[in-house]
């Protein structure tokens, strides 16, 4: 019986032990993936618009947290990050759009939520007259 419960502590001691070594090196990956997502955030971003009416596209660059006027749209962008890695970069941003002859006040945006620049469809804008991508993130 002895030897069992030797056997017992000896094992409760080593996971402690690799519970401990766990959780300062998350800690310091975490630390690093903060000084990074820092870096990679920008304070601008460029969207594509395509005008359905009248077929033509428009470039537009909104600073991060500003909202500009786009004929009867409104984009405030709120977020914008580029992607870690340089093998298949990935541009995100947070975008609220408001339609402004939209009469119903119950709806305040037309698109609120996250866009991706090489996955558009993930997260589609969708609008009877505009069609917006997100170009870059700077």
């Amino acid at each position: 019986m002895k030897k069992v419960t030797k056997n017992i502590k000896v094992g409760k001691t080593n996971f402690l032990v690799f519970f401990i070594i766990l959780i300062f090196i998350t800690s310091s990956f975490s630390l690093s993936s903060e000084e990074n997502s820092k870096f990679l955030e920008g304070n601008f971003i460029e969207i594509k618009i395509l005008d359905k009416v009248s077929s033509k596209n428009s470039l537009l660059k909104i600073k991060i947290g500003e909202e500009k006027k786009f004929k009867n749209l409104t984009i405030k962008p709120l977020r914008c990050k580029n992607s870690e890695f340089d093998d298949s970069p990935e541009i995100t941003a947070y975008l609220q759009v408001k339609d402004l002859t939209n009469k119903n006040k119950d709806e305040v945006f037309v698109f609120n939520g996250w866009t991706f620049y090489s996955s558009p469809t993930i997260n589609p804008f969708d609008h009877p007259v505009y069609d917006i991508w997100l170009a870059n993130c700077y």
